[in-house]
């Protein structure tokens, strides 16, 4: 366990969970069905593992989550609340790196959204979750992939759970496929953003010798003065 708890690892987990937190105060939109919302953090939090490793990169997610949730006096409003705190982990894990894991866990959410009885009235909505295993194969060419595949994982973990845990009536998924379809495109293009900005951030720092911990960095993605 050692390797997972170097200095620039619990740097960098601090230093994002910081971040996250306050990216985690900005709303963007309700989730149905729940009082709990998305937030911007949905479009920054995946990019976590990119730079030191998937579980590093879980651990900074989780904690500010969790340092949230106590922060706003460790009180669940409703089960979704609990639920938001699990998908975000699995997009971590797909943007992090390239894995059968990132094959697996949509194929499963689709199963188990068909699985139930309402699932299999608006069986096309889960074709949604097609996405992050098309993605999976382009994510190392296309930067967009990467995170079209991401955010598309999350929503898959979220939208398994949710049907089962809430039920929600098959015309409500089905007024849901256009706003998913716009709501999941921006995230993806915030990730992107998120990505490209840190990825360039830590190259400054580490050229300007302000920090020099090894982190990952993508030098296709760099702006030209950092090449």
């Amino acid at each position: 366990m050692k390797k997972y708890f170097t200095k620039k690892n619990v740097l960098f987990v601090i230093v994002f969970a910081i971040v996250g937190f306050i990216a985690l105060q900005i709303p963007i939109a309700q989730v149905e069905g729940s009082k709990a919302k998305f937030m911007l953090y949905d479009a920054f939090a995946p990019v976590a593992g990119a730079f030191i490793g998937s579980l590093p990169g879980v651990m900074a997610v989780f904690l500010m989550q969790f340092v949230n949730f106590l922060a706003h006096g460790a009180i669940v409003e409703d089960v979704g609340t609990i639920i938001r705190f699990l998908p975000m982990l699995f997009a971590v894990l797909y943007f992090a790196r390239k894995g059968k894991l990132n094959l697996v866990i949509p194929i499963i959410a689709i199963i188990a959204f068909i699985a139930h009885p309402i699932g299999r009235e608006v069986w096309y909505f889960s074709l949604f979750w097609i996405i992050p295993i098309v993605a999976h194969f382009l994510r190392d060419k296309f930067l967009l992939a990467r995170a079209l595949g991401a955010t598309f994982t999350a929503h898959a973990v979220g939208g398994a759970l949710w049907i089962w845990v809430f039920a929600l009536p098959a015309p409500v998924w089905i007024s849901l496929i256009p706003i998913v379809a716009l709501e999941r495109s921006l995230f993806a293009l915030g990730i992107c953003v998120s990505f490209v900005l840190v990825n360039n951030l830590l190259a400054f720092l580490e050229k300007k010798h302000i920090l020099n911990l090894g982190f990952v960095i993508e030098p296709k993605y760099l702006f030209s003065i950092f090449r």
